[in-house]
């Protein structure tokens, strides 16, 4: 029977600093953003549900399930706020936000 070694990472190696307290405050921040991402992803849920009832009701009312004037209005404040890479992320959510077709 064979035993494979096992090697303890230090937080040093799992943060890829060099000092204890820069990988003490890289592993805080880092819980700080996991706990930020999943706020996110709530909101990203919660923007798809109120998406879906904009399209149901514009369709119900003989209207196009998707509003392209709104997603322009949309995607320019995502780029006006976070510079070209908003626009990307707006293009995300829209998609995300669309349902299936």
């Amino acid at each position: 029977m064979s035993s494979t070694p096992t090697t303890t990472r230090t937080a040093a190696d799992v943060t890829g600093a060099h000092t204890d307290e820069a990988a003490s405050l890289i592993a805080d921040a880092r819980t700080r953003i996991d706990a930020l991402d999943d706020r996110i992803i709530g909101l990203v849920q919660e923007r798809m549900a109120v998406s879906t009832v904009i399209q149901e009701a514009r369709m119900t009312s003989g209207g196009r399930r998707v509003n392209l004037s709104r997603e322009m209005e949309i995607l320019g404040q995502y780029r006006d706020a976070l510079g070209r890479p908003g626009t990307s992320l707006a293009m995300t959510l829209l998609e995300l936000c669309r349902g299936r077709v």
